[in-house]
């Protein structure tokens, strides 16, 4: 088979193309021929030599749509299924790759007539975007949110799930120029963040918003936490901002009174392959938006890269493997 192979950190060209043995499937796990995956921004610091768990050489990849080629009589040879996280292109080979190797309680049977290219978007996403939202942030219980990241793939599907469930949106761009794009994504309002939005927000919620998803990260999140009302919640799921740790943080004076502050990095285990088909459903019947940013083939891979590193995709990255 051919996969792509990451031997040193680095740039996109640390990605090199080889020819690789298909794995041997072995008991408890399932051996998938890969149709399509979405890129993800834990792959771009993985490449970038920011995971220090990760050992070289790997096959990066956390997650894949594909088909079932062996599984030991736990799926049907040729069923369709997403595989997520759970070690996935880090403790082991993932899914840059024509074939992987996944643990069963990480594969997701699934029915579909939906293209692999749009398919390929959804897992992480759906993912990480139901644990944030539903977990972290407990919407049940919100009737609006701030997304502070709106134009990234979580940003945009968080949009797409809100909007879903009944909630009034906040997404937030640099760019006058995504204004008109997520305004017609669905989003209620768009403010333009320039690295202070206590005021613009208080401007529409003068108490401030409910809920508020932070995929920047700690280069603003002191500011996010500002625009709740007293009971309001901030789940920080994103580091698009690039920094892990606060230079200094006073939780008297940074959390306000009341607000809280949660996070968001959980498993495949946190949704359900019921959920997941509920989500897939409601994509196919055009009630759930997707947004992908670009399709790329699989040997352009490293292409890909350097357009998730230019942070300049307006949705989800995927890769599509020959039919």
């Amino acid at each position: 088979m051919k996969a792509f192979v990451i031997y040193q950190a680095g740039g996109p060209d640390r990605l090199k193309l080889e020819e690789r043995p298909i794995p041997e499937w072995k008991e408890g796990w399932v051996l998938i021929k890969v149709k399509a995956f979405g890129l993800n921004r834990s792959e771009y610091f993985t490449r970038i030599g920011e995971s220090p768990t990760v050992k070289f050489p790997r096959v990066l990849g956390i997650e894949c749509t594909g088909e079932v080629v062996e599984s030991g009589g736990i799926f049907v040879k040729g069923q369709k299924v997403m595989a997520i996280m759970g070690g996935m292109g880090r403790q082991f080979d993932g899914s840059y790759a024509e074939y992987t190797l996944v643990p069963k309680d990480n594969v997701f049977p699934f029915e579909s007539k939906l293209p692999w290219e749009t398919l390929g978007a959804l897992p992480e996403m759906l993912q990480t975007t139901n644990g944030s939202l539903f977990q972290g942030l407990e919407i049940d219980r919100a009737k609006n949110i701030l997304i502070r990241g709106g134009t990234s793939s979580i940003g945009l599907c968080a949009l797409a799930i809100a909007k879903n469930y009944g909630l009034e949106v906040i997404s937030t761009s640099r760019s006058e120029s995504k204004v008109k794009f997520l305004k017609d994504f669905g989003s209620d309002f768009v403010v333009i963040d320039d690295g202070m939005l206590e005021t613009k927000v208080k401007e529409i919620y003068p108490e401030g918003c409910d809920r508020a998803l932070e995929l920047i990260g700690t280069t603003v999140l002191k500011d996010t936490l500002k625009c709740l009302r007293r009971g309001g919640i901030a789940c920080m799921t994103g580091i698009l901002g690039g920094e892990w740790e606060f230079n200094s943080f006073q939780p008297m004076g940074d959390i306000p009174t009341a607000v809280k502050l949660t996070s968001y990095s959980g498993e495949a285990a946190d949704i359900t392959a019921e959920e997941m088909q509920k989500y897939i459903s409601l994509v196919e019947q055009k009630k759930l938006k997707v947004s992908i940013g670009k399709v790329f083939p699989f040997e352009e891979l490293v292409d890909a890269h350097r357009l998730m590193d230019a942070n300049k995709a307006n949705g989800k990255i995927v890769i599509k493997l020959s039919e």
